[in-house]
């Protein structure tokens, strides 16, 4: 084959552009043979090979052979972060290799230093000699290894070898730097070298970078959306655009000839079914199939035609119906099955996703336990009845009987069982598993149903009282409040403990009323203890966001139907007071809360500490909610510290990142968590956070998702950021300035500060009190403000003398102000202690009282 090469610069001495291979995955078999803290590493050794492990000579687009593993070399530009990124998530643990591979022009031959930046076990080679070997595995933040080796004079062969072992989450990322590399006099020099078998090189890297330098401004598109990508420069090069699901399915493809337009225009998002799509970027067809160039670019994106509601509609009936026929419709998972039995709709069953979810169960992937639990509720919903596919009988019995139920019990395996969501799933499952079968011995402990009876509910009572008592340690989590529901819903339809069912519906009242008080028009917009990026981005794909819409008629239907279906099959009826609250458009609403738990309950929920201090501040033109001085300095991991919320699609947040990866399985990732955590404080609608952390940090900078197509206005001027929502504004602004990104994933949608330390400003605003909003701008860019390095004071918009900084309180006018030490519940529609048996909710003239019983009792200590 023609070899022929691209040429690049290093990025501060990093390698941007690889060739990669991989990952090649194994799964991990008879998981017992390794045992303690370094079980990874016990795999890693187990199937480490000393040599390279694959054949032929690497170029882009050519065949890629390790053993009996048959891929591509494919080529990759890395991000601002420098990592070449292999992260995923794995239900089953697994065994996994991936390779890297470049040249490196050097213009003498020398001793380089070098730094080598991975997850796990990393191995060197240059022109063939292994010459570094790092193994130890760091599951979030890699590290960084520095170490010389020698570069001849001229082209010198690189290759990376990683290795990782996957359970769960799997941060796998890689980036090589070269150290004060030094390029011949004068030059900046493109160093590094890709093989390709692309015919025309030159025609191929103008096509690169084109791709990179076009862009889209938004992550989701609703129906009334147009579809388009933006284009640096009126191109007059022929491309094609594709719109095409995960599966390569091809919906929609746009010819580029010639083309002279700034943007490509693919439609309306109703044109498309609704669900996750590439937007696709690649040469000519025949140019791409038959002349063999291969470059492109991919943007994910979602699009949504169903429509968020904003304020309550139709009756309970109503949009129970509505939420099975959508779930229905979108056999995502054994949900939409379930969904399907419940209509009636027999025929329709897919019988093989149901054998398929129950094989997983029994291979143990991660996440059994909510698709057991939703076939448990299946199986005393519809198990009798005559409907029920014969074929799907002895399968659910022989997975219930053989499942592991707690991680006291027999067996290694990758599942999650200490998580807060997790645990209270296994309990459900073991409880009604139990009741099914309480004669029968389950083949894992060789004990009877009764047995899982009595141990289920001792430890599903445990983790009731205490949430009862104290709150949820994933505080207001959009994301697992979902899972909480599930097990929830179903304990109080089928458990025969009348404590059990009890205090489930009564923690379903609890957590509903605390969705309601921190949401706005049907976005769950508070702080949240554990989340990911596609939820705090936008309510359209908010795990909560389904359960809202069907209990008050404020919300969306979307992917997320574990929640949805399994409220829709219980007998829980939601209080009227609760939809009220939720729906409730008082001028100004200031609620404070404190959620509590033990330090191992935090830990286990990827969270430090035993409580979050929280405020939420709600008039009817926005929300803006924080987590007051939660750990600040302290290495984050989930936590989403605080966010404004203007409408489904406006959501305004800061975060430190430690990547720019935006996958779940960096925890904390792009926008999801901190590296750093913040010190803030809110003081109804102004916000301060201050972020300080380490004068090398990776990435350097703090930044703001702030979605521009998401404003009816926006506008930056002079170190502010400003935007508008109907009658609602909000202002942004940093110490270190403000700069908008308009290239890249998150163009016109990010806004950074580098440098440390920083303090970033968010005021809230509206018509009612501040006028237009060019009159909003003005009063905000007169303020007087003072950053002094960690500390800054203003005066607010409402005339008040703000100091705070990275050490001692809050002060208004002069005063400190508590920002931590407050009640379980503190607003006009509740107050109520930690610890209180009782819990009052009033509304106009009516009031509920939930009844939590008795203290709680520990809940089982960590494995």
């Amino acid at each position: 084959m023609n070899v022929g090469y691209l040429e690049y610069p290093l990025a501060k001495g990093y390698i941007h552009n690889w060739l990669v291979a991989g990952p090649h995955a194994v799964e991990v078999k008879e998981l017992d043979r390794f045992s303690g803290p370094e079980w990874k590493l016990q795999i890693a050794q187990f199937y480490h090979q000393e040599e390279p492990g694959y054949e032929g000579d690497p170029a882009e687009y050519s065949p890629f052979k390790a053993g009996e593993f048959e891929a591509k070399w494919n080529y990759v530009r890395t991000r601002d972060d420098h990592f070449v990124e292999f992260s995923a998530f794995y239900h089953l643990t697994h065994y996994l290799r991936a390779w890297a591979y470049c040249e490196v022009n050097s213009p003498a031959e020398r001793e380089q230093t070098f730094i080598l930046t991975s997850n796990g076990p990393a191995d060197l080679w240059i022109n063939g000699q292994h010459v570094h070997r790092q193994e130890h595995f760091y599951h979030q933040i890699p590290n960084r290894v520095k170490f010389s080796a020698r570069l001849a004079k001229g082209a010198n062969q690189l290759l990376v070898r990683l290795e990782e072992v996957a359970a769960r989450e799997c941060p796998f990322t890689m980036a090589l730097q070269l150290v004060d590399f030094q390029t011949k006099p004068g030059k900046a020099g493109k160093v590094v070298r890709i093989p390709t078998i692309a015919p025309d090189p030159k025609r191929r890297q103008v096509l690169e970078n084109l791709f990179e330098a076009s862009y889209i401004t938004q992550d989701v598109y609703n129906r009334a959306e147009q579809v388009i990508i933006q284009l640096p420069e009126e191109s007059g090069i022929e491309f094609t655009v594709r719109i095409q699901n995960p599966q390569s399915q091809i919906f929609a493809e746009y010819w580029c000839n010639q083309h002279k337009e700034p943007v490509v225009n693919m439609g309306f998002a109703y044109q498309f079914p609704q669900g996750t799509y590439q937007l696709m970027m690649l040469p000519g067809v025949r140019e791409y199939y038959e002349g063999n160039v291969r470059i492109t670019r991919y943007y994910d994106t979602y699009v949504t035609n169903n429509i968020f509601s904003t304020q309550p509609y139709g009756t309970y009936a109503e949009r129970r119906a509505e939420l099975l026929l959508d779930a229905a419709r979108r056999e995502d998972n054994i949900f939409s099955e379930i969904a399907k039995m419940e209509l009636g709709y027999w025929q329709d069953v897919n019988i093989k996703a149901m054998l398929e979810a129950l094989d997983g169960i029994n291979r143990r992937k991660d996440c059994s336990d909510f698709y057991l639990c939703g076939l448990l509720g299946m199986a005393y919903r519809f198990g009798d009845r005559p409907e029920f596919p014969a074929e799907l009988k002895q399968p659910l019995e022989d997975c219930i009987l053989n499942f592991k139920y707690w991680d006291d019990e027999p067996g290694s395996d990758a599942m999650c069982y200490r998580t807060e969501n997790h645990s209270l799933l296994f309990h459900a499952c073991e409880i009604l598993a139990g009741q099914l079968y309480p004669e029968r011995s389950f083949s894992n402990v060789q004990k009877p149903g009764s047995w899982h009876i009595e141990k289920g509910e001792r430890l599903a009572l445990g983790w009731l009282t205490n949430r009862a008592a104290n709150g949820f340690k994933e505080w207001d989590s959009n994301t697992y409040f979902e899972e909480d529901t599930l097990s929830l819903a179903t304990l109080a339809t089928h458990a025969k403990n009348a404590q059990i069912w009890e205090m489930a519906a009564v923690l379903l009242d609890k957590m509903f009323y605390t969705i309601a008080v921190n949401s706005f028009k049907g976005v769950f917009g508070s702080t949240h203890g554990r989340t990911y990026t596609p939820m705090i981005k936008t309510a359209y794909r908010e795990c909560t966001s389904g359960i809202t819409r069907l209990l008050w008629g404020m919300g969306i239907f979307n992917d997320h139907i574990l929640g949805p279906v399994a409220l829709a099959l219980s007998d829980y009826q939601l209080p009227e007071m609760i939809a009220a609250i939720a729906a409730d458009a008082s001028e100004e609403l200031w609620n404070r809360e404190q959620h509590i738990g033990s330090p191992e309950d935090f830990s286990s929920s990827g969270s430090q500490g035993t409580g979050v201090n929280k405020v939420t501040y709600k008039t009817p033109d926005y929300m803006l909610c924080s987590a007051q001085d939660w750990h600040p300095g302290e290495k984050g991991y989930q936590q989403h510290i605080w966010q404004a919320t203007l409408s489904p699609a406006a959501t305004v947040f800061t975060t430190h990142p430690p990547c720019a990866a935006e996958d779940g399985s960096h925890r904390p990732n792009f926008w999801h968590g901190n590296e750093t955590l913040p010190r803030v404080a809110q003081w109804k609608d102004i916000l301060l956070a201050v972020y300080n952390f380490a004068a090398d940090d990776w990435m350097g900078f703090t930044h703001a998702y702030f979605p521009a197509h998401a404003f009816e206005n926006y506008d930056l001027r002079e170190n502010w950021a400003f935007g508008r929502c109907g009658d609602g504004y909000i202002a942004l602004s940093a110490a270190r300035g403000l700069e908008w990104i308009t290239r890249g994933d998150n163009a016109f949608r990010e806004l950074r500060s580098t440098g440390t330390p920083n303090v970033w400003i968010c005021q809230m605003g509206r018509k009612a009190l501040d006028g237009s909003f060019e009159q909003f701008i003005q009063k905000v860019m007169a303020l007087p403000i003072s950053f002094t390095q960690t500390e800054v004071e203003l005066t607010s918009l409402r005339g008040e003398t703000l100091h705070f900084g990275w050490k001692g309180p809050l002060q208004v006018d002069g005063k400190p102000k508590k920002i931590t030490g407050f009640k379980h519940y503190d607003s006009p529609f509740c107050t109520s202690k930690l610890g209180a048996e009782t819990m009052e909710i009033k509304y106009g003239t009516e009031m509920m009282r939930l009844n939590f019983g008795a203290q709680p009792e520990p809940e089982s200590p960590p494995a």
